[in-house]
């Protein structure tokens, strides 16, 4: 099969659907499932904010505990990520399926995927207008903003976050909970160690170790970041 991993053709009105997160992110997940399916067994899981209504838009109930998601859940308790921070995304991941959630991505249909060789792991979220050429493969969670691009042969691990125009070349590789900035360029052959995080606007022309921040053309090592256990 050329594309695994996702069905293109899931019809996301076709079930009840949390969106987990209910602020910035979150509502630019929304509007990118209304305009596919206008859902209305739809609501929001947000267990931190204290400043949010009952009700995102008048019209969809936000949900405070898993108690509530459980309560709410339909059949087949589908949830998509709506946060962007790697960490929290796969805390959330974590929690709604403890709560008997089943984690599911989102494609826009603007993204244009490669026939051959692509895999999507469970959980992504990948925004309008995104490029994944061939031979790519995708791990759990990960978030593709809106105009990103990946090229041949590159493997993205779990959670990261790829923020609007990250331009990926060829042969590249994304250690888990990776973060690359708006508008960063990251040339081909280029390894990115785990929990690092490359600054907008930045080009990587060599690797780059893990838990560090880099910034710059080209991208250089300015801090230390603890390691995620």
């Amino acid at each position: 099969m050329a594309l695994e991993g996702f069905n293109l053709s899931f019809n996301y009105n076709c079930c009840f659907m949390i969106i987990a997160g209910a602020k910035g992110f979150a509502k630019e997940v929304f509007e990118l499932l209304y305009r596919m399916d206008k859902p209305t067994d739809l609501a929001f899981f947000d267990n931190v904010s204290t400043d949010l209504s009952a009700k995102l838009y008048d019209a969809y109930e936000v949900l405070r505990t898993t108690e509530e998601v459980q309560q709410w859940m339909g059949p087949d308790k589908r949830f998509i990520l709506g946060v962007g921070n790697p960490k929290v995304r796969r805390i959330l991941a974590e929690l709604l399926r403890s709560s008997g959630g089943t984690l599911t991505s989102i494609v826009a249909p603007s993204v244009r995927i490669g026939a051959f060789g692509i895999h999507l792991g469970e959980g992504c979220t990948i925004m309008d207008d995104c490029i994944l050429t061939t031979d790519i493969r995708v791990g759990e969670g990960v978030l593709m903003n809106v105009c990103c691009t990946i090229g041949h042969d590159s493997i993205i691990h779990d959670y990261c976050e790829l923020m609007p125009g990250t331009r990926i070349s060829g042969h590249v590789e994304l250690g888990e909970n990776c973060v690359t900035g708006t508008n960063s360029v990251i040339l081909p052959g280029v390894k990115i160690g785990a929990n690092s995080i490359i600054g907008a606007g930045s080009v990587v022309t060599k690797d780059i170790e893990p838990n560090v921040v880099a910034v710059g053309t080209p991208a250089k090592v300015i801090k230390q970041l603890h390691a995620v256990s």
